[in-house]
């Protein structure tokens, strides 16, 4: 009985499968500057550098700096008095600013610009004495900075469902504004039904769900229904990677899942398996998305081809106050 030699088998595999991973996907460009902040506030002022909260929500960046020497903690209470420490890109409310000046802290604030939109538009509703509505995930950190902004303005919307209850003080004075992270489609959903009940809604005065978390959305709508699985690379505190796999789903992948790296991938999800799509969600390193892709290869998968969506080249300058101390260091040395 003759056989088939092996390399023949193999690109008889490789024929009938298919790996695309998605672009754009990984790092934006409020995670890179939150990360680099880090980085940079540890070159120039040496360890210890505190971090409140995870500086992004991806547990192998975290783990990196902290190896570094950043220490991160939950609350400013157990940063030493006149230490440094650095705000995340979810950002803050104004009562932790305070405490940081009232403990003498060296805040750097690393709060995505794009997070600090949503909360100057907070603010000026506020102002004008608008009922805000807030759709958002109860906890994230991103919702409790922005909540902080105009607590006595600001009512949360977790759901499309939550809306029939809500009640305002007057309802043609009354605006929406969502966390940065959420799916597009469920949104524009809450906001319909909010329209419903609220004739006169205001809208922001741009959209908030962040440029990044769209295109990566729209990028991996763009393979999954070509997809038998989906592999999204991303940590399970990650709102913009969770929202990833139900995007996934939604657009017709037959199966999907999260996995922080490829020590996650559970070969059982290959069976019977012949189209892959992978992505990776906004503060994810690449390097973690070419480990799913290597293992993928050992597992008798071809080498992946890249399906892009757009390019993206927005950059953010890292925050004030570290910019002048490195200015400083320059005219020193």
């Amino acid at each position: 009985m003759s056989t088939t030699p092996t390399s023949a088998r193999a690109a008889q595999d490789h024929s009938t499968k298919s790996v695309v991973v998605a672009a754009p996907r990984g790092y934006c460009a409020g995670v890179d500057r939150a990360v680099i902040t880090v980085e940079k506030a540890l070159d120039t002022y040496g360890p210890p550098i505190y971090v409140r909260k995870q500086i992004v929500h991806n547990r192998h960046v975290v783990e990196d700096l902290e190896a570094r020497g950043a220490i991160f903690v939950d609350e400013l209470d157990a940063v030493p008095a006149g230490a440094t420490v650095v705000f995340s890109a979810h950002g803050v409310s104004p009562a932790v600013h305070a405490e940081a000046a009232d403990r003498r802290l060296k805040a750097i604030d690393a709060t995505c610009p794009l997070v600090t939109k949503v909360h100057h538009e907070a603010k000026r509703f506020a102002r004008d004495d608008v009922d805000i509505l807030l759709i958002g995930h109860a906890g994230h950190e991103e919702v409790e900075g922005t909540s902080g902004e105009a607590p006595e303005h600001i009512t949360l919307v977790e759901r499309p469902e939550d809306v029939d209850a809500l009640e305002v003080r007057d309802p043609s004075r009354v605006a929406w504004l969502s966390q940065t992270t959420l799916s597009v489609d469920e949104t524009l959903e809450t906001v319909s039904r909010l329209r419903q009940k609220f004739p006169l809604l205001i809208d922001p005065p741009s959209d908030d769900i962040c440029y990044a978390t769209s295109n990566r959305q729209a990028a991996i709508k763009q393979i999954a229904r070509h997809s038998d699985l989906v592999i999204v690379v991303g940590s399970a505190n990650s709102s913009n990677s969770v929202r990833l796999v139900e995007v996934a789903l939604e657009a017709g992948a037959k199966a999907a899942y999260r996995v922080d790296n490829a020590g996650e991938i559970d070969d059982a999800w290959l069976d019977g398996v012949d189209n892959v799509g992978v992505t990776s969600g906004a503060s994810v390193p690449d390097d973690l998305v070419h480990g799913v892709l290597d293992f993928l290869v050992t597992r008798g998968f071809p080498g992946a081809t890249e399906e892009r969506l757009t390019e993206e080249s927005l950059v953010f300058a890292l925050p004030p106050e570290l910019r002048r101390d490195l200015r400083k260091g320059a005219i020193n040395d």
